[in-house]
């Protein structure tokens, strides 16, 4: 072979495994910057909060469409990059939004956060309620936790034919709610939040404490009526059985009950910090000076401590009580007129010195 042509052909070699390398580095780098590409858009930290917990609940109702939580997400400025949010939907098939509550926190990457919506992965609400005097106030305060609204809440709480299920009325269905902390979710239906309550509420009336009730005897919602007087009356732990024991002293004498907190109830004014002559004569099934015996329903949402109060009374020979002139919220106990005269004088005192009218 001609040494020319010899040099030529190892040239040519030399060049083919050059073009060889060069596209092979090329494939690398352009594999590698698509890798990069598709790193950055699935994983990159995409999610930047602006509270101080560095956390976010989205709520997100039914009936969201797709375009709605993009726009959620947008205007809230949780998502930095939304057009890389978009591309991992796609490629997930991402279209149909679930409804709940969803915990977004800082540095969340659009994998994790679309297959979170996507599966419709909640982080549940605790639910809390207590101090509640009226439905009204019950239903604003569930509303204000959970996806339901507070007229539809209030409507089942008055539903006569619904609350049949559940063996209450509508005076007494506030009975099945017993102030707890609860774990539900955000997008539970109103009908749910009645089923749990009662759920909690059978679980709550133990064997042992149906019998402590028929022992007095009171049925459950009774129970649950006196405790709500009980509860109104004293915010003392020590004081609610001895109140207690003084209720059912008088239904037990069939002596009214003369509750005080029932009355206020009953009008519905609860500024009243002195319930007069005037007020006692208010016409209500609600109001004890007028009427023999529990009223209809609870006059609020009994404590725990309350229901228990009722079923574990205090033994006592108590028929009157009065707010002890030092209005520290403790009570003067009395079996006696006489007795419970001079308490209730010196109680009047403090209020005319205090100029509590």
């Amino acid at each position: 072979m001609p040494i020319f042509a010899s040099s030529s052909f190892r040239y040519n070699a030399f060049m083919n495994k050059n073009k060889v390398r060069f596209g092979l580095i090329i494939a690398v780098i352009i594999a590698v910057v698509a890798l990069s590409l598709i790193a950055y858009v699935f994983w990159a930290p995409n999610i930047f909060t602006k509270t101080k917990d560095n956390e976010y609940f989205l709520l997100i109702p039914d009936d969201t469409t797709y375009d709605e939580l993009v726009a959620e997400l947008t205007d809230n400025t949780r998502v930095k990059r939304i057009n890389t949010f978009k591309q991992v939907s796609r490629a997930l098939k991402f279209k149909t939004v679930k409804s709940g509550r969803y915990r977004i926190v800082n540095g969340m990457n659009n994998l994790t956060l679309v297959k979170m919506l996507r599966n419709g992965k909640q982080t549940p609400v605790q639910l809390k309620f207590n101090n509640i005097r009226t439905k009204e106030q019950l239903a604003a305060r569930l509303s204000k936790q959970l996806m339901p609204d507070s007229l539809q809440i209030l409507n089942l709480l008055n539903d006569s034919a619904f609350l049949s299920q559940y063996g209450v009325t509508q005076e007494t269905a506030v009975s099945l709610f017993l102030p707890n902390t609860y774990e539900m979710f955000w997008n539970v239906k109103a009908e749910k939040i009645f089923d749990r309550m009662y759920k909690e509420y059978n679980k709550f009336w133990t064997e042992e404490r149906k019998q402590k009730a028929a022992a007095i005897p009171l049925t459950q919602v009774e129970v649950s009526t006196l405790a709500s007087i009980v509860d109104a009356e004293t915010n003392s732990k020590a004081e609610k059985p001895i109140v207690a024991g003084l209720y059912i002293n008088r239904l037990k004498r069939n002596i009214p009950l003369q509750a005080d907190p029932t009355v206020i109830f009953a009008i519905g004014d609860f500024s009243i910090k002195r319930v007069l002559n005037v007020h006692t004569r208010f016409n209500s099934p609600y109001n004890t000076y007028r009427n023999v015996g529990l009223p209809p329903g609870p006059i609020r949402i009994p404590t725990l401590a309350g229901l228990d109060a009722v079923l574990n009374y205090d033994k006592n020979d108590y028929i009157f009580m009065c707010a002890k002139e030092t209005l520290n919220g403790e009570h003067n106990f009395a079996a006696t007129w006489s007795e419970h005269q001079k308490n209730a004088s010196k109680y009047q005192k403090a209020l005319n010195e205090r100029g509590i009218r």
